[in-house]
């Protein structure tokens, strides 16, 4: 009891610092940016080569006229990263440049995959921070290569790192709709396809909150606050629970507990890595909480391996993966 009344004195010192941070942060991010209404909806396209095709040039398109509006704005910084966006070379399936910004980027050959990879992003991900979001989705397609295709899904306004709302569900709630949306989408449009979600911090609670019922292969949750599940059988998903930590990550200091208060709840519960969880636990290195996905890391091999229907080495369910 003396521990959980410890846990629960620390997490209440968390609040004490958001609620002073909380409007520093928020004065301290960037203006909101006008945007048109986007040109692409949230339906798949024909999953052929052609369809894809004319999804990707439809979307850079909206891409453009957001970028046109930026620079009318004045905001050369948006602008520009919207033009590197816009470039011959994306496969976007949707775009929108309001409210921080949505964007579902293909990397890989998404008509002729045989495995899918469908990325999560967690807190401060927009479209301000979207180039460390797409490395990492790169680094993974560079790491599984064959007939795996990558998805950067950032479908959900991500809520700030130094916030009240990342330590509640609010956001999640409203990211577990349209995520479980979209992967129904993806699946009926390519039912041959084996779906992964890869749910980095926040993302797993969102995750955690789509995956009921939802036809994907495997969740891989990896620095994660929690999930807002007790166990892996609460989630009520068939697919495979996998969940990674890297030693050098700062979220392992947040306390894993769930503190109802009046009007919301605040902490995520049991930690995803721990025995009482019950996940597939894997070696995720030594790495801090944004190093998941870089290249040449043991916690980037060890997703590909899953990603990819490899052997991941010495797994079991909440025993550590050594990775090779």
């Amino acid at each position: 009891m003396r521990g959980k009344g410890r846990v629960r004195r620390g997490l209440l010192a968390v609040l004490v610092v958001l609620s002073v941070a909380v409007p520093v942060s928020g004065a301290a991010r960037a203006a909101g940016v006008p945007a048109p209404v986007p040109v692409v909806g949230d339906g798949m396209p024909e999953a052929s080569a052609d369809g894809l095709r004319e999804r990707y040039a439809a979307s850079r398109d909206g891409i453009r006229a957001a970028e046109a509006v930026a620079a009318g704005h004045g905001d050369r910084r948006r602008a520009a990263a919207l033009r590197a966006m816009a470039g011959p070379e994306r496969q976007f399936l949707s775009f929108d440049g309001r409210d921080g910004g949505r964007a579902v980027e293909v990397f890989g050959d998404l008509a002729a995959a045989e495995r899918i990879a469908v990325l999560v992003p967690g807190s401060d991900t927009d479209l301000d921070s979207y180039d460390r979001f797409r490395a990492g989705a790169v680094a993974l397609r560079e790491e599984t290569g064959g007939r795996v295709a990558v998805i950067a899904w950032l479908g959900y306004a991500t809520p700030s790192a130094l916030s009240l709302r990342a330590l509640t569900a609010g956001r999640a709630d409203e990211g577990a709709s349209r995520l479980r949306g979209f992967v129904e989408r993806l699946g009926a449009t390519l039912p041959a396809g084996r779906i992964s979600l890869l749910c980095h911090s926040y993302g797993s609670v969102v995750c955690a909150r789509a995956v009921s019922g939802l036809r994907v292969s495997d969740v891989v949750l990896y620095g994660s606050p929690g999930t807002g599940a007790d166990s892996v059988d609460a989630l009520r998903t068939g697919a495979t629970v996998w969940a990674g930590r890297g030693g050098g990550d700062w979220i392992a200091d947040v306390p894993h507990v769930r503190l109802p208060l009046v009007l919301t709840t605040v902490g995520f519960g049991t930690d995803p890595v721990s025995d009482e969880f019950g996940a597939r636990v894997f070696d995720a290195g030594e790495g801090g909480h944004s190093d998941y996905l870089k290249p040449g890391s043991v916690a980037l091999r060890n997703i590909g391996r899953i990603v990819s229907g490899r052997d991941v080495p010495g797994h079991g369910v909440s025993g550590v993966v050594r990775g090779a």
